[in-house]
């Protein structure tokens, strides 16, 4: 659904994306992750149309993103950038009208109409969008970018500053577009979102420094750790764990944790010998790093401009 070779961009002097590669498949969410600067808005922005690459190519839809079929590309692209872009003086529907009729969508109305039900915002349909709240604004927003029903979503920081509810909604009606078949990329800071929702995720700081699941991430980085929970003090069961082929054991109490290069195969076997021991275990499971710990692991704690945003 998207394809994207070696995309550079550079402005003036300064180099804002270079060499990025990647896919995204119909029905995949994926995850653009990167410090302020990396690149994100500017890949997003290559990818939807609105600025050409100074290297490399790209295809959204099976479009091949050229001068000469821009139009065509963007009419397969929702596009939702950081700050809404509403018209504050026109009303709701006004709005999402204007844009109905940029699309060239046959009965416009009809196509407003609906989009106002499945948002929920059929009841300020006649409000100004200066009147509506922060989140209620964001929903506008992400009707107008899907009125087309384009099969490539592209969403900039769909949920900053949104109250729970409200970032509640955004992430359910991504999972929607998922299931739907849409193919969806996310640029956030919210790394726990991005562990919740995407399917893959790429670490962008002006190159990808990695693109993966978070859990083929995870594995790549830290290993695979297992948490073992006992009845009494687990120090005593080390050496045990290590002779199964645990490794990195660390004892907190009862509590012993320990590296496997494959939890799935090699955890039976280090329970088995530790229940051989006369080890009494209360609980066995798999000790994730959060993905904050991975992000910060790949781009540590520099950032930059992103020039050209």
């Amino acid at each position: 659904m998207i394809a994207a070779r070696h995309l550079s961009r550079v402005f003036g002097d300064r180099s804002a994306v270079d060499d990025v590669t990647f896919d995204v498949a119909p029905g995949e969410i994926f995850g653009l992750l990167g410090p302020n600067g990396a690149g994100k808005t500017t890949t997003l922005r290559m990818v939807a149309g609105l600025i050409a690459p100074t290297s490399g190519e790209a295809s959204v839809a099976g479009v091949p993103l050229t001068r000469q079929t821009i139009d065509k590309v963007r009419g397969q692209v929702g596009f939702l950038t950081e700050a809404p872009g509403l018209w504050d003086r026109l009303t709701v529907e006004v709005n999402l009208l204007t844009y109905a009729r940029l699309h060239q969508l046959s009965d416009p109305h009809a196509v407003v109409a609906r989009a106002l039900e499945r948002f929920g915002l059929s009841d300020r349909a006649t409000s100004l969008c200066a009147e509506l709240s922060k989140g209620l604004k964001q929903r506008v927003a992400i009707a107008r970018t899907l009125l087309h029903d384009p099969p490539v979503v592209l969403l900039d920081e769909p949920t900053s500053g949104l109250d729970p509810q409200s970032a509640r909604v955004v992430r359910d009606l991504v999972r929607e577009l998922k299931a739907r078949g849409h193919a969806v990329i996310i640029s956030t800071h919210n790394l726990d979102e991005a562990e919740r929702m995407a399917d893959r995720v790429g670490v962008l700081r002006r190159t990808f420094l990695a693109v993966a699941s978070p859990v083929d991430l995870r594995r790549r980085l830290f290993g695979s750790r297992v948490r073992i929970v006992m009845a009494a003090d687990a120090s005593p069961y080390t050496a045990i764990v290590e002779r199964a082929g645990g490794r990195e054991g660390v004892v907190s109490g009862r509590e012993l944790s320990f590296t496997l290069d494959d939890i799935e195969a090699g955890t039976p076997p280090v329970v088995a010998a530790l229940v051989g021991a006369g080890a009494a275990i209360i609980s066995v499971k798999s000790e994730d790093q959060p993905l904050e710990d991975i992000y910060f692991a790949l781009v540590g704690d520099e950032s930059g401009e992103e020039g050209g945003a």
